[in-house]
């Protein structure tokens, strides 16, 4: 059995380190000859295979779309506070070597976003506007290429997605969003981003409605990012859907602020 689960692990190893460099290959070669490509066009890469089906983000927005816009409206604000559905991690001290790591990830991050600040660009470079339709503070635009880059390392020139507020008929570039998977410990998500700088975040604790309910009958003080209930077994008495997490770990940064308090948004 052992032996079995050893080739298992190696063959899942493998695998990764076959694909993983040629889908980022794909995204940083040969993105400047396409145009802007409308949001719901998946993009294609790895062989053939849909990107944006990769990593847990996409899969979870599939699986639970009432609950994957309840938090992207969650965090659609710039200041965003706990809650019995919202886990943010605690602010580590202070210490110079943190500070400084926080320093290099917005350095790097800064000179790799600024030409999105033509929001065309971003979308031509695979970038896809999350519920372009629903009016928010601020639009998340993903790369789900960069969200399965996330899911086995860190790079600080590929966020996740990106944060617009919408300006007229355009966007206008706020900062970036990094991930990252759902097991990750709060030691594995400090040595991506430090917790005495940043505080990461995730969507827990979650009771959806009854599937096919009408948006009309949601007992929404019950119910959703705003419902009380945060616990399976009330969801469970309730008649409700239980989803314990919704996406993977995140972190907001807003790299073009003057103010330092106001980079790493808490």
């Amino acid at each position: 059995m052992n032996m079995r689960n050893n080739l298992r692990i190696l063959f899942i190893l493998a695998a990764v380190l076959i694909l993983l460099p040629r889908a980022i290959a794909q995204q940083q070669g040969g993105q400047s000859q396409k145009g802007p490509q409308p949001q719901s066009q998946s993009k294609p890469g790895m062989g053939g295979m849909d990107m944006s089906k990769m990593g847990s983000m996409n899969h979870d927005a599939a699986a639970n779309p009432d609950a994957a816009r309840g938090a992207n409206d969650s965090m659609s604000h710039e200041h965003m506070d706990m809650g019995a559905h919202m886990y943010m991690t605690d602010l580590r001290k202070a210490n110079a070597e943190d500070e400084k790591r926080g320093e290099e990830i917005v350095a790097a991050l800064r000179p790799s976003i600024v030409k999105y600040e033509d929001y065309k660009v971003a979308l031509a470079d695979g970038y896809q506007i999350f519920l372009p339709d629903i009016p928010q503070p601020q639009y998340h635009f993903t790369n789900y290429r960069y969200a399965f880059e996330a899911q086995f390392a860190f790079n600080p020139e590929h966020p996740t997605s990106l944060l617009y507020k919408k300006v007229g008929d355009g966007y206008r570039l706020l900062g970036a969003m990094y991930t990252a998977p759902k097991s990750f410990s709060e030691n594995q998500l400090n040595e991506r981003v430090p917790l005495s700088v940043a505080r990461w975040h995730k969507h827990v604790n979650l009771c959806m409605p009854p599937k096919g309910t009408p948006a009309a009958q949601i007992d929404r003080k019950q119910f959703g990012f705003q419902g009380s209930i945060a616990t399976a077994e009330a969801c469970e008495a309730a008649g409700g859907r239980w989803v314990p997490q919704i996406f993977g770990w995140m972190v907001h940064v807003y790299p073009f602020e003057k103010d330092a308090d106001k980079v790493w948004a808490h």
